[in-house]
């Protein structure tokens, strides 16, 4: 795991929280809610996808935009589908 490809995926996952949350409103988990939930289902999300997928964000020591593109589609995802799981789960909550 490179800390680089942990803060891309972090803040990818943070705009796709923000994202879900807004263009989902019966989801919405508020601001902060919906950056927490991205950030950490981008950090996590991402994680896995690239370990499945093979997508390694360097390679020969040096930064691979194909692997950081990567980096972000798999952040940017996983954390819009982490906040819109979780938006579902606390809306089921409050019924």
């Amino acid at each position: 795991m490179d800390i680089v490809s942990l803060i891309i995926q972090l803040l990818s996952g943070a705009a796709g929280g923000i994202l879900a949350g807004n263009l989902a409103k019966n989801v919405d988990l508020g601001p902060l809610g919906n950056t927490i939930a991205g950030a950490v289902g981008g950090g996590v999300g991402g994680q896995i996808l690239s370990s499945l997928l093979g997508l390694a964000s360097t390679r020969a020591g040096g930064l691979d935009i194909a692997g950081i593109i990567g980096q972000i589609i798999g952040g940017g995802v996983s954390g819009g589908i982490l906040t819109a799981v979780v938006g579902m789960i606390r809306a089921a909550m409050a019924k």
